[in-house]
C-alpha cells in the first residue's frame, strides 16, 4: 500500500485526502518515497468582463493531459469555485469544458466537495457567538461578516435592531471570508485553531476582542474536519486533479490551499496550479502572498491564457496581455503565451502567432481546447517540456514583511499593474481607514506592516481606467480591513463587490 492510500478515504464520487496527516508522515519518515514536483502557474489575461472566463481551468486540464501523453507525471490543483456564481451559469465553472473537463464537473461547480458548506457553517457560527457576546455586553461591535453561497443584494449591508441600539452587519460570499483564507494558508489543524482564536470578533469600548477570548475554538475546528482535506478527482483522460481552496482572487487570496499544492508536489513531478482571474489578481497573489510570505514553491514556468477576442478586439486594452507575460518573464519565470480559440477562430492562428512574434513573446501555444482537449497541446510542448526538464531551482523571493503598507501597495501597483508610485491616489477617507487599522493592530499587539497585503480590486480592470494612455493610468486606494487571524490586511483599490450577483442565463 502506498503511503498516500493510508490518508485517502471515499467521499461520494470523489476521494478526500488528509493532506495534513500525509505531509506529517513524510516529515516523520525520511525514507518514505516522495517526489519534489515543480510548480507550473496557470494564469490569464485580465478578462474584458468579470462574468466571462478566459479558459484557465480548461487550459489546466488540457495541459496535464498533454503532459501525461508525453510521459510526464503531471497533476493539477484547482480551486473550489463559488456555487452561487458558477452553478448559476454566471461564468465558466472551475471544472473545464468539452474534452478538457473533469469526470464529475457538477461536484465541483455545485460545491459538493463539502468544504464551502463546512466553512460557511463555521464562519456563521463564529458570527452567532459574536452576536451573543453583544447581547451579553462583552462586545459593542461585530467585525466578522456572515457568509452565504447564494448572493443577495439586500444582504450586502444590514443593520440589526437589538433593543440596545442598532448593530451593523454584512454578508459576503463564503470564499471571500477570513475563515476561508485561514484554511487556504494553514498547514495544520493546530495552526487553524491558533488563527481562528486570533480572529478579531469585534470591539468593546474601542478595544479589539478576539474569538479566543470567549469561545472554545474546537467548536469551530471540528466543523472543518473534512473541509481541510483536498478532494481528489480526475480528468476525462484519467489525470489526477486535486480541488481545494477558494476562488475570487480579486476580493480574496483566490489560490488553492498551500497544503494541497505541497501534497501534490510530493506525489507528482509537475504540478499545475491554477490562480484566479487575471495575472494581476491570482498570479500576483500566488507570488506575493503564497510564495513571498508563506513559503509556497516559486513557479518553474507559467502559462498565461487569453482568448483572441480579449487580446485583440479592444485596442485600448491590448497592452494588458503582453504586460502580464513580460512581468512574469521579468521575475525569471519562463512564461508561455497560450491562446484559447473558440469556434470559428482557427483561421486566425497565423496572424495571432505573428502578433506574438512582433511583441517579442515566446512562440505561443494555440488551440481550441474545449473541442480538442490535450491533443491540441501535446505537439506544441517541446520548449515547455525542455524548460521543465532543467535542473535549476527557482530562487525564493524576499518577504515584504515589515514593509510599510503604503509602500507595499505602491510596489504592487508598480509591478503588477504598471502604475508608478506617484500615480497611486489616496481617496478621501483612506487615511482615516488606515489610521483605524493601525490603531486596531496596536491594540491587538500586532504590527500592521507585518500582515500580508491582499489587494481588493475589480476583476476586469488593472487600474482605475485601463483604456487611459500609459502615462495617465492610476490606482486609487479606498479603505483598509484587517484580518488578524489570517495574517492579512486587505486594501480596496477599485470598485468590487464581495457579494457579486450572477447574471441571468
Amino acid at each position: 500500500m502506498a503511503l498516500i492510500d493510508r490518508f485517502t478515504t471515499p467521499y461520494g464520487a470523489v476521494r478526500k485526502i488528509d493532506a495534513f496527516g500525509y505531509l506529517d508522515a513524510l516529515k516523520a519518515d525520511a525514507d518514505a518515497p516522495r517526489k519534489h514536483g515543480k510548480v507550473v502557474l496557470v494564469t490569464a489575461d485580465t478578462p474584458l468582463k468579470a462574468s466571462r472566463g478566459e479558459g484557465k481551468t480548461t487550459t489546466t486540464i488540457a495541459l496535464i493531459d498533454a503532459l501525461r501523453a508525453r510521459g510526464v507525471d503531471a497533476a493539477a490543483v484547482l480551486r473550489q469555485p463559488s456555487m452561487g456564481i458558477t452553478a448559476a451559469g454566471s461564468k465558466g465553472g472551475a471544472s473545464g469544458g468539452g474534452k478538457a473537463s473533469l469526470t464529475h464537473p457538477e461536484l465541483v461547480d455545485w460545491g459538493l466537495c463539502g468544504e464551502m458548506t463546512a466553512i460557511a457553517a463555521a464562519q456563521n457560527l463564529l458570527v452567532s457567538f459574536a452576536e451573543k457576546a453583544v447581547d451579553e455586553g462583552s462586545l459593542d461591535t461585530i467585525m466578522v461578516p456572515r457568509v452565504s453561497e447564494v448572493p443577495s443584494r439586500s444582504l450586502r449591508q444590514i443593520t440589526v435592531d437589538r433593543g440596545k441600539g442598532d448593530v451593523p452587519e454584512r454578508v459576503v460570499l463564503t470564499p471571500t471570508c477570513e475563515l476561508m483564507q485561514i484554511v487556504v494558508l494553514s498547514r495544520s489543524m493546530e495552526e487553524i485553531g491558533r488563527r481562528v482564536a486570533a480572529m478579531i470578533a469585534g470591539t468593546r469600548e474601542g478595544e479589539p476582542v478576539r474569538f479566543g477570548d470567549f469561545i472554545d475554538v474546537w467548536r469551530i475546528t471540528n466543523i472543518l474536519t473534512d473541509a481541510v482535506k483536498p478532494a481528489l478527482t480526475e480528468t476525462r483522460n484519467g489525470s489526477a486533479v486535486y480541488v481545494h481552496g477558494g476562488p475570487f482572487a480579486n476580493v480574496s487570496v483566490g489560490i488553492p490551499t498551500l497544503v494541497s499544492v505541497e501534497m501534490a508536489c510530493a506525489l507528482h513531478d509537475v504540478v499545475v496550479v491554477e490562480a484566479g482571474y487575471g495575472a494581476d489578481a491570482g498570479a500576483q497573489k500566488w507570488l506575493d502572498i503564497a510564495c513571498r510570505e508563506y513559503g509556497a514553491p516559486w513557479p518553474s514556468a507559467a502559462v498565461v491564457v487569453t482568448r483572441a477576442t480579449t487580446w485583440r478586439d479592444d485596442p485600448s486594452l491590448s497592452w494588458r496581455y503582453p504586460f502580464h507575460v513580460r512581468r512574469l518573464e521579468g521575475l525569471d519565470i519562463p512564461t508561455f503565451p497560450l491562446i484559447n480559440l473558440w469556434d470559428g477562430e482557427d483561421g486566425e492562428v497565423d496572424s495571432l502567432k505573428s502578433t506574438a512574434d512582433a511583441l517579442g513573446l515566446r512562440k505561443p501555444i494555440v488551440g481550441n481546447l474545449y473541442r480538442d482537449g490535450g491533443k491540441a497541446l501535446a505537439p506544441q510542448l517541446d520548449a515547455f517540456v525542455q524548460t521543465l526538464s532543467q535542473e535549476s531551482s527557482p530562487a525564493q523571493p524576499d518577504s515584504h514583511r515589515g514593509m510599510a503598507l503604503l509602500e507595499n501597495v505602491r510596489w504592487v501597483a508598480d509591478h503588477a499593474y504598471g502604475v508608478p508610485p506617484e500615480r497611486v491616489i489616496i481617496r478621501d477617507g483612506f487615511a482615516e481607514s488606515l489610521a483605524s487599522a493601525e490603531q486596531l493592530c496596536r491594540a491587538d499587539g500586532l504590527d500592521l506592516d507585518d500582515l500580508a497585503l491582499v489587494a481588493v480590486k475589480s476583476p476586469a480592470t488593472m487600474t482605475d481606467d485601463d483604456s487611459e494612455p500609459e502615462d495617465r493610468r492610476s490606482v486609487t486606494l479606498k479603505k483598509v480591513e484587517v484580518h488578524a487571524g489570517a495574517g492579512l490586511v486587505q486594501v480596496n483599490l477599485t470598485t468590487s463587490l464581495t457579494t457579486p450577483m450572477p447574471k441571468i442565463v
